[in-house]
């Protein structure tokens, strides 16, 4: 009997120790992703002097009770784009500034590693090197290589790992910079193609570190026909999904730059599934990657199982202690926004210029007409629905009237190449109209001929509205009767002056556009990429948000007005559909 309870505590004691072995060789993993957060560090509109649904200051409320909770390894990452789009930034990332305020936040929040995004590399080499330089985390970047050395810029790859778990991430950036931005701002790199990229480091990584997990963090989308591209096309700029899928090895592929919001798996060439995660912007959402990993004791290799979840910040609270730790930031950022600038003397609404010629545009040519002494400006309208009241301009209005950080060039263009660029942009822009049912402006539809309808409730421009060029310095006529490409009709200079298709023109246009961005010049004009630096005559040194707020500071008085140098025919029915679409996008 004796011997039969001693077997028998034995066995007990056995199945115990077995228990908390297998317990102890399982790992919960959860990775988190920021990416394309814009500078919405706090949870405010400094801008528009309200509340907000997302901010980092959130997001640390959530990653903090992650990595409170037991038997759970908490990674955080960003996946780029975070220097750009917001006063919180934008004040800090000049070169000559005090440390980058993103880099004590994100230092702050304990990131484990980023990659470097578009919008990053636009701010110039100044002002990214010293941000990189404030990190206590891996800034990643495989494929912005250094000209000289032949090797990675930014760190290619970043090992994590946890109770035993070896983790490898890899990070890339969208290839297609150089269509957007001034060589200046990368001088001395290029962007090497996402798919040759992944491939090199991949087996980099699978033969140097022998990873149990592999991870992608590129800053890329995953719709490789946006813009007119094709899954052949080299240097594709949202190749996110082709490498997840033309790449055997990844686990996991974190997306960012087309704030579309991702959670879905793919099937690569080897039969082998890849979950693709991404958020949508401003840190209203991150993306969670949860990994349970098993250790299969025979062969000693982990079984690996995966999911993940778009999770929405817009009920989580700010952190107190994020709060508190950069109160004196927040206050600074809100003085220095609210600092009067000048008056203006009437209303002004971007809306306008989706449909017709508007001040709201007018006045972005003006400055740049006044500032090149150029003969034509090129412009978009650069905010969707923006509205500048009439009464004291601050400083928080410039982010209204210039959304983005575009430098500004003068090109030399013939006058067919300025017509072009307007063929193709009322192209884009307008639909043709046959009769008193038709849409002026161009929607998404549906495979059923459908309008398709955003999360907001409005329905969807098929083309960005950035896009949508107007010109100043010259009259002309767009006649909607007429299909794209035969609609433009230029009379003259704005000036009486003659214009003519062989006479070589000097052009305000932006960096982004200059550049190629959109194709006005490229796909339109018919320039090559690798010939419009050869135009450019001459480079701003600031962006066009500073020209437009040292315009105002000088006049201080500002009343804006429609230049009327353009307009649609046929008349009654441009109405008709204005009305008509003003109506669907805006309800009044």
């Amino acid at each position: 009997m004796a011997k039969k309870t001693i077997a028998g505590l034995l066995m007990v004691i056995h199945v115990i120790l077995c228990s908390a072995q297998v317990k102890a060789q399982e790992v919960h993993i959860r990775i988190i992703e920021t990416s394309d957060v814009h500078g919405a560090i706090f949870p405010f509109d400094f801008v528009r002097q309200e509340s907000t649904k997302g901010s980092l200051s959130r997001v640390h409320t959530f990653v903090q009770q992650e990595r409170n909770k037991p038997n759970q390894d908490v990674i955080l990452v960003d996946n780029g784009d975070i220097l750009q789009g917001d006063p919180s930034v934008y004040f800090y990332n000049s070169p000559d500034s005090s440390t980058n305020l993103c880099a004590d936040v994100m230092n702050f929040m304990h990131y484990d590693l980023a990659t470097v995004g578009n919008h990053d590399i636009e701010q110039g080499h100044r002002s990214y090197d010293k941000f990189n330089s404030e990190l206590d985390f891996p800034w990643l970047g495989a494929n912005v290589i250094d000209v000289n050395t032949q090797q990675p810029y930014f760190k290619p790859y970043h090992i994590i790992e946890k109770r035993g778990v070896k983790i490898a991430f890899l990070g890339l950036v969208t290839p297609a910079i150089p269509s957007w931005l001034h060589p200046s701002l990368y001088e001395g790199m290029y962007f090497e193609d996402m798919i040759v990229s992944a491939k090199h480091w991949l087996e980099v990584i699978q033969r140097e570190e022998q990873a149990d997990v592999i991870v992608g963090l590129f800053h890329a989308g995953i719709d490789p026909t946006y813009g007119g591209q094709s899954a052949d096309s080299r240097f594709n700029e949202n190749a996110s999904g082709l490498v997840a899928k033309q790449v055997p090895g990844f686990d996991v592929v974190f997306v960012g730059h087309d704030h579309r919001g991702w959670n879905k798996n793919i099937c690569n060439i080897a039969g082998d599934s890849v979950l693709i995660l991404g958020t949508t912007s401003k840190a209203l959402d991150v993306a969670v990657a949860d990994l349970l990993l098993v250790k299969n004791t025979d062969i000693d290799t982990w079984r690996l199982s995966l999911s993940g979840e778009l999770v929405s910040m817009k009920n989580t609270a700010p952190d107190p202690s994020f709060l508190k730790a950069f109160a004196k930031e927040q206050s600074l950022i809100q003085e220095t926004v609210h600092e009067e600038i000048g008056y203006l003397q009437t209303d002004l609404l971007s809306r306008e210029a989706l449909f017709t010629n508007a001040a709201f545009v007018d006045l972005i040519h003006v400055v740049q007409l006044e500032l090149t002494n150029a003969d034509v400006s090129i412009a978009s309208n650069t905010a969707f629905d923006e509205t500048l009241h009439e009464g004291i301009i601050s400083y928080s209005d410039m982010f209204k009237i210039y959304r983005y950080e575009n430098l500004l060039y003068t090109m030399n263009l013939s006058g067919a190449e300025v017509d072009a660029l307007l063929e193709y942009s009322y192209g884009k822009w307008f639909n043709q109209l046959n009769d008193e049912e038709s849409h002026l402006l161009i929607f998404e539809r549906d495979e059923h001929g459908a309008i398709v309808y955003g999360n907001n409730g409005r329905p969807m421009l098929k083309p960005r509205f950035y896009n949508f060029d107007s010109a100043a310095g010259i009259n002309y006529t767009v006649d909607l009767s007429e299909e794209a490409g035969n609609r433009i009709t230029i009379h003259e200079m704005t000036d009486g002056k003659p214009f003519a298709f062989t006479e070589t023109y000097t052009v305000a246009i932006n960096s982004y556009r200059g550049n190629g961005g959109g194709g006005h010049l490229t796909e339109a004009a018919g320039i090559p990429q690798n010939k419009l630096m050869r135009r450019v005559s001459w480079v701003s040194d600031h962006d066009m948000r500073f020209y437009i707020s040292k315009w105002v500071r000088k006049r201080k008085i500002i009343h804006p007005v429609k230049l009327n140098n353009w307009n649609i025919i046929p008349a009654k029915l441009h109405k008709q559909a204005m009305d008509r679409d003003y109506l669907l996008l805006f309800g009044e």
